[in-house]
């Protein structure tokens, strides 16, 4: 009889339970020789038995196929079935296709004569001991990891922006590393503001120096790591926990949520270039009235000039001159007339945050007039000790020439610092009737501010049906504060 000894062992268990070639070799050949078996070949495998797509067990089978049972080998020997194989299934398919090819796999240590069929229970128990302890390793592993996400620790390969680190003791740990922590810092930055697409914001973080490709960016600006928090996916009865983190964040929680809100559609996307936005400010607030999506803006090349359009982008061909919008909407400004009450509240709450803002200055004014009066009273007592002859007319002189200059450089100073308290109330009556008059404050704001004035008057987006708003998108507390006109 000859065979084909196989020995395989893997990087893990020859470290962990002193599994070794050399000893399976010095077995396997004492065998041979003791049952006078000649030995063809030997193949030395250093790779898992979860599966046979092994290397050397592949070049093994292979060249027994091509013999197709002219090579004279009559058996594959190795020590224990788990050397054979760890997956009950994949070996009794493998032990099929070797006696398909007149060869018998056995186990030295675990000899079993598979002819007999009880002894296949047995074989089914060898290779389900080995196959058991795999499951049980990997589940050690999956609650391990789960156990220590729990406890905020990031086990994985740290994302961009961090790195891998161990402390003395061996415990790992990410920690931001720079540059790729400031870049991702911006783009969050840049992406809440919704001005620029994230595709935009990703193509300049890769100038910027970014290694991540595009669908991990998207990815990674999803996850919450970045802010200090580690999710905990749900696991039987566990629901999802989102737990903090021990790492140290890039970003603040706050800016985390709101790049969440743009991406999930609650904030526009839309805004694209600040000079197509200065010429249609409402981009990004309008929605279709046919089909419900936000509308785009975009110039129109004419013959002689452009022309600027809000337009649905998905085919339904709503499309409004921008014109006629801002018309509509400079109209809807001017019926939105602030009530009295609430004109004389807004009288005093501006006058209260002047006086906050101004509070140094008053006080600085109540120091002054403070030392006025000490130097006074001290002018006072020096005239009376010279009238008392307590000191000399030299002495007195000195001293009214010091208090003198000092209260007119302290007058000096008072003149240029009036009394605010009085100023501002002065301008507050002067121009009260200004107080909340919606359409000054848009005409007259930066394109920001105009943004953020039609965001607090439609949170919700503004639908316009070619002619008019609907006021009904306005929030209650514009129907509070303001009476509509006409």
């Amino acid at each position: 009889m000859s065979a084909i000894l196989y020995i395989r062992v893997s990087t893990d268990e020859q470290a962990d339970k002193g599994y070794s070639q050399r000893n399976q070799d010095e077995v396997l050949h004492k065998y041979c020789v003791l049952k006078s078996i000649l030995v063809q070949e030997v193949f030395y495998e250093d790779h898992s038995a979860k599966t046979f797509n092994r290397p050397q067990w592949q070049k093994m089978l292979n060249g027994l196929k091509r013999s197709k049972g002219k090579s004279g080998v009559n058996l594959v020997l190795f020590t224990k079935w788990d050397r054979f194989s760890r997956n009950t299934a994949d070996a009794y398919q493998m032990i099929g296709l070797l006696r398909s090819l007149s060869i018998e796999p056995q186990a030295i240590e675990q000899p079993l004569d598979l002819s007999i069929p009880e002894n296949k229970m047995m074989l089914a128990f060898y290779l389900a001991v080995p196959e058991v302890e795999n499951d049980r390793r990997a589940l050690n592993v999956f609650h391990g990891m789960r156990r220590a996400k729990k406890e905020g620790r990031w086990i994985a390969t740290a994302p961009t922006g961090y790195i891998n680190r161990s402390t003395e003791d061996g415990r790992k740990f990410i920690r931001p590393a720079e540059p790729q922590a400031g870049i991702m810092k911006q783009a969050f930055a840049e992406i809440a503001t919704g001005r620029i697409s994230v595709e935009q914001v990703w193509k300049k973080a890769r100038k910027d120096g970014l290694r991540c490709g595009k669908n991990n960016f998207w990815n990674l600006i999803r996850n919450p790591i970045y802010c200090g928090k580690i999710v905990v996916k749900p696991f039987r009865d566990e629901t999802l926990q989102v737990v903090d983190g021990q790492h140290e964040p890039i970003i603040t929680e706050e800016l985390f949520c709101r790049v969440q809100d743009v991406l999930d559609g609650k904030k526009s996307l839309r805004e694209a270039k600040t000079s197509s936005l200065a010429k249609m400010p409402l981009r990004g607030f309008l929605v279709c009235p046919t089909c419900g999506r936000l509308l785009t803006g975009s110039s129109s090349k004419g013959r002689s000039a452009y022309y600027d359009y809000y337009h649905c982008s998905k085919g339904c061909r709503t499309s409004f001159k921008a014109e006629a919008v801002h018309t509509a909407f400079a109209m809807l400004l001017k019926k939105l007339i602030p009530k009295q009450a609430y004109r004389s509240l807004f009288k005093e709450i501006a006058r209260d945050i002047f006086k906050q803002q101004t509070s140094g200055r008053q006080n600085q004014r109540l120091q002054m007039l403070s030392q006025l009066e000490a130097l006074h009273i001290r002018l006072k007592k020096a005239l009376e000790l010279l009238m008392s002859e307590a000191i000399s007319a030299d002495d007195y002189q000195q001293i009214k020439k010091e208090c003198d200059g000092r209260i007119a450089s302290l007058e000096t100073d008072l003149s240029r610092m009036a009394d605010m308290g009085e100023a501002i109330t002065q301008l507050l009556n002067r121009h009260s009737n200004q107080f909340l008059n919606l359409t000054e404050l848009y005409d007259g704001a930066v394109l920001e501010d105009k943004r953020k004035l039609v965001g607090r008057l439609f949170p919700e987006n503004a639908c316009y049906d070619g002619d008019v708003f609907n006021n009904k998108a306005l929030p209650d507390v514009v129907s509070i504060i303001f009476e509509q006109s006409g």
